[in-house]
């Protein structure tokens, strides 16, 4: 199969593009090569095109003779301030309408669009008889003293549940709104055009080679900055977010699979280990496998993030055959020493 990959220079695309080719695929690599993903002045690897997918004409050229896409670019992160919107907006809605009417004229009706568990908002919760509860939004005064968690009416905290891909999608941060927005453009092509679709909504991915320490990095590539700098991890809340974390080797085989099991229309898929763990044991486990300084819980937290987002994985298991090969607590002692992008991004991500 020839596969068109976009972002394939960044963390997931490139381990996206290493495993396609080792399966036998021919891969044909585009990336814009932002700054704040690939810092400022970064060289284009040779296996890779510099190209915008808001640019028609360059796609024209791309997608002669591709028989799927895998789209990876995107301006990541939950986003920093609401200046970071019209970011998100260009690159990954634009960019991806711009991507599918290109499709649409190559005739190319197979894409793997790389989605995020943030389309769910807060994850899945029932109170203390297991019935199903969907909590508001937390009170600041409540986290201003470490009321961390959702209540039920009679007081008692919400325990988490595992989300599956029919759960109401209510993004929460600018990042989740433009992936939502992604998933909506793919499912009306697809309906539009008789194409398919296979949403990945991939939950915290980590592995080699993930960015330094940005204020767009995940949780944890902060950790293993603040390791390397010889400082403590610093944990928000309580610590006790539960949250699923996927390896990247795990992520490139989901992007295979999808690709090499076409689906009907428009179908989305949680990848995800399966093994929830809170965000305290990913610090603790970082810190002890990297000899570092223990983590610290500080009770300091963001405003908008959610609570708990732990998936359940068995529709990609049905579907295309998946399951994650690598337990967070084998990845994670892994990457504690594994080696991150020499190259640390830099600044907000531009729109233009």
């Amino acid at each position: 199969m020839r596969v068109l990959l976009t972002g394939a220079a960044g963390f997931i695309g490139s381990h996206v593009g290493r495993a396609l080719r080792d399966a036998g695929h021919e891969v044909v690599g585009i990336d814009l090569m932002l700054a704040a993903a690939h810092g400022p002045g970064a060289v284009t690897p040779g296996d890779v095109r510099r190209v915008d997918v808001r640019d028609p004409d360059a796609l024209d050229r791309e997608l002669r003779g591709i028989d799927a896409v895998c789209h990876q670019a995107a301006v990541v992160g939950a986003g920093v301030s609401a200046q970071d919107a019209p970011a998100y907006a260009s690159h990954n809605d634009l960019g991806t309408a711009v991507l599918l009417a290109a499709m649409d004229r190559a005739a190319c009706r197979h894409l793997v669009l790389a989605s995020s568990m943030v389309v769910y908002g807060e994850g899945r919760y029932v109170d203390s008889a297991g019935a199903p509860v969907v909590p508001g939004a937390r009170r600041l005064t409540d986290l201003d003293q470490g009321r961390f968690d959702h209540l039920a009416p009679d007081g008692e905290p919400l325990r988490w549940a595992a989300i599956d891909e029919d759960a109401p999608l209510r993004p929460r941060s600018l990042y989740a709104a433009s992936k939502l927005a992604q998933e909506h453009y793919a499912s009306a092509w697809a309906t539009v055009t008789g194409s398919t679709v296979t949403a990945l909504r991939y939950h915290n991915v980590y592995g080699p080679d993930m960015p330094r320490d940005t204020p767009y990095s995940g949780v944890a590539a902060i950790f293993r900055s603040a390791l390397e700098a010889g400082d403590s991890p610093r944990v928000f809340e309580d610590g006790r977010q539960a949250r699923d974390f996927i390896h990247v080797r795990d992520i490139a085989a989901a992007n295979l699979a999808a690709l090499e099991h076409p689906v009907d229309t428009f179908v989305p898929l949680n990848v995800a280990s399966g093994h929830p763990i809170t965000i305290a044991e990913v610090a603790a486990v970082l810190a002890d496998a990297h000899g570092g300084k223990p983590p610290v819980v500080t009770g300091d937290y963001r405003p908008g993030d959610v609570r708990h987002i732990v998936a359940g994985p068995e529709r990609a298991r049905a579907t295309l055959g998946f399951t994650a090969a690598i337990a967070p607590a084998e990845g994670l002692r892994e990457f504690a020493t594994a080696p991150l992008r020499a190259t640390v991004a830099a600044g907000a991500p531009t729109w233009r």
